[in-house]
């Protein structure tokens, strides 16, 4: 045989390699949309993992709202700080122990919500008692452990009042107060907030383009709606916390 042929045969294998290497290869990349063609050029697509989602940011003067910093003491007697939730997306709300109204609603859905969540550990949930001297961390752990509070990021924190107020009411505009003629001497509400992993406020808009800032925190997703035929929110939340949580 001349060297001719060799060489030929050479060439011949080397093509056959090429082919069971790296073929099935790009196939699987075109098939991935991994490579589009553009004319006689290839062009390679970079898979974007996180993407922006539509839910608007809460802005004050113009600029978006993020949450103030604070410190508390959670249900363990650890101290846990908003920098605890860098990273994370979260749920806030304000409630007491002794709430006979709306918290315990509340928290119900917030430990649906938990469950809904539990094997993802960039989720968490931030819950500030507005009752402070009642709420120790003690009374905090035994609420915890009745509501079947699992989640070691779900933080029930105690603090000063006076700094619990400024966070409720000027931190995240949620409304908290003292009301004197009261049987149970608090007014607050039952809203929820949501809040990125960058630590800023975001809600999804109404029917005018305006974001709802607050998810109702009271109302069952079984319920559906309440006396007033307000409707419940807490798979609107579920639905807003997943698309941050892909961002």
């Amino acid at each position: 045989m001349s060297k001719n042929n060799y060489s030929y045969i050479g060439i011949a294998f080397i093509i056959l390699v090429f082919g069971i290497i790296f073929i099935p290869k790009i196939v699987n990349r075109i098939k991935g949309n991994d490579v589009i063609r553009e004319g006689s050029r290839s062009i390679v697509i970079s898979k974007v993992k996180n993407e922006k989602s539509d839910l608007k940011f809460i802005k004050v003067n113009g600029k978006p709202k993020k949450v103030p910093a604070f410190s508390f003491t959670n249900q363990d007697g650890k101290t846990i700080t908003n920098k605890d939730y860098e990273g994370k997306v979260y749920v806030v709300e304000f409630f007491f122990t002794t709430c006979p109204t709306i918290c315990p609603r509340m928290n119900r859905n917030m430990v649906d919500i938990q469950n809904h969540f539990k094997n993802d550990s960039n989720f968490g949930i931030a819950s500030f008692s507005i009752m402070p001297e009642v709420d120790t961390p003690e009374v905090l752990k035994s609420y915890a452990e009745r509501y079947e509070i699992t989640d070691s990021d779900w933080n029930l924190m105690t603090g000063q009042e006076e700094t619990v107020f400024n966070l409720a009411n000027i931190g995240f505009n949620i409304f908290v107060g003292k009301v004197e003629d009261e049987e149970i001497g608090f007014e607050h509400s039952g809203d929820f907030a949501l809040i990125d992993k960058n630590g800023f406020i975001r809600s999804r808009t109404d029917a005018f383009g305006n974001p709802k800032i607050f998810y109702k925190g009271v109302i069952s997703e079984q319920e559906k709606y309440d006396e007033d035929g307000n409707e419940q929110e807490i798979t609107m939340l579920k639905e807003d916390i997943k698309k941050l949580l892909n961002e």
